[in-house]
């Protein structure tokens, strides 16, 4: 097994030692694990992926080979000849053959994947609903097929076929059971106009500069537009999380991942495309945003606060009176950041259930304390984001002024 490692400290191999000098930079994600990450692993991706731990990787990005089964050259109108793909990677001897190849680097990516984690592989109509099938026998659950369509798709040059201008993406979770897993939904809402993010991408291919090239040709048949990658890395991952290619190609997947400050593993066969890789992503400029001026993503789940922090903190004291919403139910909070009301005594979440004779209630939203300086009843869960911005360090509103956007309502007793 070949590796090379794109960490800061590492020794590069001659062909880009001196030539692209790392540019080391405080953003860069740093190693969570003994995981090599930031690395291209040289071999098949079916045997090194047995190598990994197990449970390890929080993303999977796979760029398979189609098994497009070409026959012959390609020719346009013009005569010009059609650079198609034709790389002996590409070529399998059977359909059979090509359904065993995909059961085994899809079993492996099943193993190394994360019980939060989730998987993502594109293909076209001549291999996808083979990958489709073999991820269901393999006890993956299908999420979303997304499809891309490509602004700039090449033409059916015979005329005997409609143009294929899309390709299909699996979405994919571990398990139907997994109920935990990465999906940015607020952030591409936001992104997108303030509307939800639709299942049909159109992105044009890649092309122009940002099409690799060795000796003046393209150097990869099939190179992904990186515009791509960075929607399934903004949707599905955070920044620090460890992202998988097994079909790492020319690198696409590891330059996404170093701009939006996630971690790669790169697993390729061709050590032409290694070399090519590697230098690419040595040339990617880590982002200028320092770690800390970074916000949080919007769909970052908030921190847990338990009603006994409003005790410990001060902010709620023991015998204080709540009152549940406009109802004539009121309780009081014992030391043990109970309450009691009515004869019954819980959490702030049990006696509201008991109250309004519910199987459930978030008491955070239906019982209200009373202002000391007003004497007006203000919805507790305003005391909870305060105390929950004390404990993240940010600079909050004083607990007897709430923000206008709280709920409030006025009562006597």
């Amino acid at each position: 097994m070949g590796v090379i490692s794109l960490c800061a400290h590492a020794v590069l191999p001659s062909f880009v030692a001196g030539k692209y000098p790392m540019r080391l930079g405080a953003s860069m994600p740093k190693p969570t694990s003994e995981l090599p990450v930031n690395t291209v692993l040289h071999g098949d991706c079916r045997q090194l992926l047995h190598e990994l731990p197990k449970n390890s990787v929080d993303l999977i990005f796979a760029d398979p080979p189609y098994n497009l089964q070409l026959k012959g050259d390609l020719w346009r109108p013009n005569l010009t000849h059609v650079d198609a793909v034709d790389d002996d990677w590409d070529k399998f001897k059977s359909l059979q053959e090509y359904d065993q190849f995909t059961r085994d680097w899809l079993q492996g990516c099943r193993e190394v994947l994360k019980d939060t984690g989730t998987l993502w592989v594109i293909g076209s109509y001549h291999n996808i609903y083979r990958v489709g099938s073999i991820l269901q026998d393999l006890g993956y659950w299908i999420l979303n097929d997304v499809v891309w369509l490509k602004m700039n798709p090449m033409p059916n040059f015979r005329g005997t076929r409609f143009c294929n201008a899309h390709e299909t993406m699996l979405w994919v979770k571990k398990s139907e059971k997994q109920s935990h897993y990465t999906f940015n939904y607020k952030s591409l809402k936001a992104s997108n106009d303030d509307l939800q993010m639709r299942s049909d991408w159109h992105i044009p291919l890649c092309t122009g500069d940002e099409r690799l090239k060795y000796h003046g040709e393209k150097a990869h048949a099939t190179q992904k537009p990186e515009a791509l990658l960075y929607r399934i890395m903004r949707a599905c991952s955070n920044p620090g999380d460890i992202i998988l290619d097994p079909f790492f190609g020319t690198g696409t997947t590891g330059a996404v991942a170093k701009r939006l400050r996630r971690n790669f593993i790169g697993i390729e066969r061709e050590e032409h495309y290694v070399q090519l890789a590697t230098e690419r992503i040595l040339n990617v400029e880590y982002p200028l945003v320092p770690d800390e001026m970074v916000p949080a993503p919007l769909d970052a789940p908030k921190l847990k606060i338990p009603f006994a922090l409003l005790l410990e903190h001060g902010l709620l004291q023991m015998g204080a009176v709540l009152r549940l919403g406009r109802t004539e139910h009121f309780a009081t909070v014992q030391e043990d950041a109970t309450i009691t009301s009515n004869g019954f005594r819980g959490s702030i979440h049990k006696v509201a259930a008991q109250c309004l004779n519910k199987p459930s209630c978030n008491g955070w939203e239906h019982w209200y304390y009373q202002n000391p300086q007003t004497g007006e009843y203000l919805v507790l869960d305003t005391l909870r984001e305060q105390m929950r911005h004390q404990v993240e360090g940010v600079a909050v509103t004083p607990a007897t002024e709430v923000p206008k956007t709280k709920k409030r309502v006025k009562v006597t007793k």
